[in-house]
């Protein structure tokens, strides 16, 4: 079984839910605390074994290839000013992964950002991470992390998954479940943004795969929706009723910073665990909550 070392991030999305900020700063660089979102996806990659990380790539977006490229300018400057730590750290982004872009030139569907990758990913199993879903885990074994040793169990595409509430359920594609044993569920398929009496469970997809390459052959054969888009969730479709799919439920605390709200709660909980910031933070925190 080939080990997989390859990740896909797709980044081309307008970000429009957090105009007018997003028409000039990709929604992947707005930060939490202060690292770029997308800096927390690659830093779950890397330390769950991914070396080699492709990033999908819309207009606009040139500011996340420099951010993981070196500076030598910049350099100079800080070596004038004796500032080696610095240097250090903005050295440090462009040597976590070997780093590669490709551009998606019509947003045509979630599924096509995938296909992009194809000539990337090779023959190879490979992961995919979107960046509206962070998750934490302290210490603990990366979220994409515990997707690849499942993939490694099963020999299957895994689905990333978690338990929400029903009133949540409806935002995501929920799974239709088949065998269950464990934390491992073999899909019988998943349905998008259901209606609430329509939910088959709320096990849903959060923006987490580890896919084998006959994923590209599938996403060939997926028929566009309505608006003429190809999502990744009706090629995984095509998948369970063929070669079969596992969904896998993984530990970790995980923010929809897709969402306004969940932004803001994965700054707060962040700050807090910042330590430089979190004994601060939290007492202010304790002193604003007297006044609501």
């Amino acid at each position: 079984m080939k080990k997989v070392t390859k990740a896909v991030i797709p980044c081309a999305g307008f970000g429009t839910r957090f105009l007018p900020i997003t028409k000039a700063i990709p929604k992947e660089m707005l930060p939490i605390v202060d690292t770029p979102s997308l800096d927390l996806i690659v830093d779950e990659c890397v330390k769950s074994g991914i070396t080699d990380i492709l990033i999908i790539l819309g207009k606009n977006k040139k500011c996340i290839e420099d951010y993981y490229d070196y500076a030598p300018e910049l350099e100079k400057i800080l070596a004038k000013g004796n500032k080696a730590c610095q240097i250090k750290v903005i050295n440090e982004l462009a040597d976590k992964a070997n780093f590669y872009y490709c551009r998606q030139k019509e947003m045509n569907g979630s599924a096509m950002a995938v296909l992009a990758s194809e000539t990337f990913v090779g023959d190879a199993p490979f992961a995919v991470v979107y960046g509206d879903d962070i998750v934490y885990n302290g210490d603990k074994q990366p979220a994409i992390g515990q997707l690849i040793d499942a993939y490694y169990t099963t020999g299957k595409s895994i689905l990333g998954v978690q338990e929400v509430a029903e009133e949540d359920a409806v935002k995501y594609g929920a799974v239709i479940k088949g065998a269950q044993k464990g934390r491992y569920c073999e899909m019988k398929g998943v349905i998008e943004k259901p209606k609430r009496e329509e939910l088959p469970s709320t096990l849903v997809s959060l923006g987490r795969y580890v896919l084998t390459p006959d994923v590209f052959d599938y996403i060939r054969q997926t028929a566009p929706a309505k608006n003429g888009e190809i999502y990744l969730t009706d090629t995984i479709n095509l998948m369970a009723k063929t070669v079969g799919v596992f969904s896998y439920e993984f530990e970790g605390r995980r923010y929809d910073t897709g969402d306004k709200l969940g932004f803001l709660q994965a700054n707060i909980e962040y700050g807090l665990r910042n330590e430089e910031l979190g004994k601060n933070l939290a007492e202010y925190i304790k002193q604003l909550a007297k006044k609501l």
